[in-house]
Formats: structure tokens, sequence, C-alpha cells
């Protein structure tokens, strides 16, 4: 196969948010500053894009089975299906018709950035068809105007920037820009913190209940126990990286568990109509010291802090009330491209 046929293969990581959601929003960070703490893991979205001879643009979804075609002369309909990669693909452009596969290990609303994650996938595989590069940061700023500005979907900064640049990270939000710093965190620390976490799937994802625009409208009202929290938020986030730089991961169980109570002050809808407080409470009484809800609330995945000794017990209590836990290690790598023999990563 010629080279310029071959089809371009992009990984995109997932990533666990420990604390400060919510701070990496332009209408907090922009007068207050944001700050938030995460990290990658080992699950991702797969993206596949192969050149055609035609003009025709076909994106499947290995996932969902959604198969959406369209004429480039044409332009896409955006009708809910697929419209990030649409979107990508309008903002960025393509010489020719492709073909794009899309496989994540997440659904979309389950709290791991997935949707940020396949549009970042998307977007780097798009400028390294055409033969362009782009830094780490340009390429979430990139991806966030895909998702905020060409879809109006409402949301933050902080999954486009870990996806980008990848690894456990503080990730800080002014009016001037954005900061990704690397955690200094020991080796024999950062095993001993992936030894003590679990990710338990509640058994549902978050579906679009207006979370995120009722948080930015508790906010616009002034409601104190909003700012409030925000601010616990904004500042713990400092506080879990100073504690891991100093080698004391134990205490992250008790400041997730805080982490938690404070996303409820910042808006005390994320846990409506869901098992969440129940499950966190039910795995702190079977021996885990902590633990929060990944993402804007409603659904998805638990995260918790929990000492292998309990973990048997915690798992058990948790999956007789619907919860499926899943592995996972820590990733260091960003968003990467493949073609042929040549893998391509963003630099910082």
């Amino acid at each position: 196969m010629h080279a310029d046929h071959e089809p371009i293969e992009v990984l995109a990581p997932l990533r666990i948010s420990f604390v400060g959601g919510g701070t990496d929003f332009p209408h907090w960070y922009l007068e207050h500053g944001g700050a938030v703490l995460s990290a990658t893991i080992d699950h991702q979205v797969r993206v596949t894009i192969a050149p055609r001879v035609d003009r025709e643009v076909r994106v499947r979804s290995l996932d969902l089975g959604h198969l959406v075609a369209y004429h480039l002369d044409e332009g896409p309909v955006y009708d809910g299906v697929m419209d990030l990669a649409k979107a990508a693909i309008a903002r960025i452009g393509v010489a020719g018709g492709i073909d794009m596969a899309i496989e994540s290990d997440a659904p979309a609303g389950s709290g791991l950035g997935g949707s940020s994650a396949l549009v970042t996938a998307v977007a780097a595989g798009l400028v390294w068809l055409a033969g362009r590069s782009m830094r780490a940061g340009e390429l979430a700023r990139l991806a966030y105007a895909i998702e905020r500005d060409d879809l109006s979907i409402t949301g933050g900064w902080q999954d486009q920037y870990a996806a980008s640049f990848g690894g456990l990270n503080l990730i800080e939000f002014t009016a001037d820009g954005t900061e990704v710093t690397p955690v200094r965190i020991a080796p024999e620390v950062q095993d001993e913190l992936q030894r003590n976490l679990l990710l338990c799937y509640t058994g549902f994802v978050r579906r679009n209940v207006g979370l995120v625009d009722r948080q930015i409208e508790l906010h616009r009202q002034g409601r104190e126990d909003t700012l409030l929290g925000m601010k616990h938020l904004q500042a713990m986030a400092y506080e879990m990286r100073d504690a891991l730089e100093a080698g004391q991961p134990d205490e992250l169980g008790a400041m997730l568990r805080h982490a938690f109570e404070a996303k409820k002050l910042m808006n005390p809808h994320i846990a409506e109509h869901t098992p969440i407080e129940a499950m966190l409470a039910t795995a702190q009484t079977a021996g885990a010291t902590g633990g929060k809800i990944c993402g804007a609330g409603g659904g998805g995945y638990l995260l918790i802090y929990c000492k292998p000794p309990a973990q048997t017990r915690v798992r058990a209590e948790l999956q007789r009330l619907g919860g499926q836990f899943a592995s996972f290690r820590f990733q260091a790598e960003g968003v990467r491209v493949r073609r042929g023999d040549h893998v391509w990563t963003q630099p910082r």
C-alpha cells in the first residue's frame, strides 16, 4: 500500500480527575483562576482514519454501530450522531474523502473525559493527515474549540489538556492561559497510589440532565455554597499535589471524601436520583477511606481510595449494589498517532 493511503491510527487516553473539576470553566477561572489534579489511564479512545479515492466521508462508531456518510461538497448534517467527528472534519479539513472508525473503552457520560478524548484523537489524526505539526497545548485548544465553540457543548478545559499531554498533572487555568505541570511523584509512591485506587462503574452513564448548565447558573446567581464549594475544590488540587509529592498518598482517602462534599456544595444535584451516595457510604463502611464521583455527576465511575486488605470486601459490597470494577493503570503518554512504523506524539 502506498504510504499516502495507509490508515492512520490514533490513541488518546481517558483520565481520572482527583479534584478541581468545575474550576476549569471560563465563568470561574477568568475571575478566580482554576486548578485540576488529574491522571491519564490506559483506557482510551481509538480512531482509525483511511484516505479514500473519492470525496465521500464515512464515520463509523464500532461501539454503538452508528454509521454516518456524506459527500464533502455537501457537508454533514448535525443531528446528534457522530457530531464531534463531523465538526472536527469541518474545522480542520481534509483533502479528499476518508473512512473513520471510532472505538472507546468507556461510554459517553462515564466521567472519564471520553468525549474530549475522542475529539482530541480525531483532531490529532486529521492534523497529521494534513501534514501539519502541533504542540500539545495547541491541540488541546483546537479540540476545545471544536467542542465548545463549533458545537456549543458546555464544559471546561481539563479533558482536552489531559488527553493531549498525558500523565499525572496539576493543570492550572487563568485568563492568561493554561499551565500543565507534572506532579513530581516518586515511582514507589505512584505504585502505592495505583494499588490503593479502585475504579467502580455505577452501572449507568450520565445522560443529558443539564448538570453542567445548572452548575453555571448557580454560580451566576451568586449562590454562596456554590462559590464556597468551588474555592474548596481549587485549593484541594494543590493540597493533593503536595501530599503526593511529599510521599503521603494515604492522605488522598480523606481528601477524596472532602472533594465529593465540596462538589455537592458546588452543585447539590450531582447525585440526585442515583445510588452514588449510597455506594460511597457502603464503600467506606466496608473499609475504604474515601471516594468521589468522576466527572460532573449523575452517573459514571466512582474513584475510591482503599488499602488492599479491605478491597475484597469493598468490591463485594459494591458489586451487590450493581457496581462493576474496571482495572486500570496510569499512563504517562498523551495522544499518539501511528502510520506504518512512524509514531508521533505532541511535544509539550
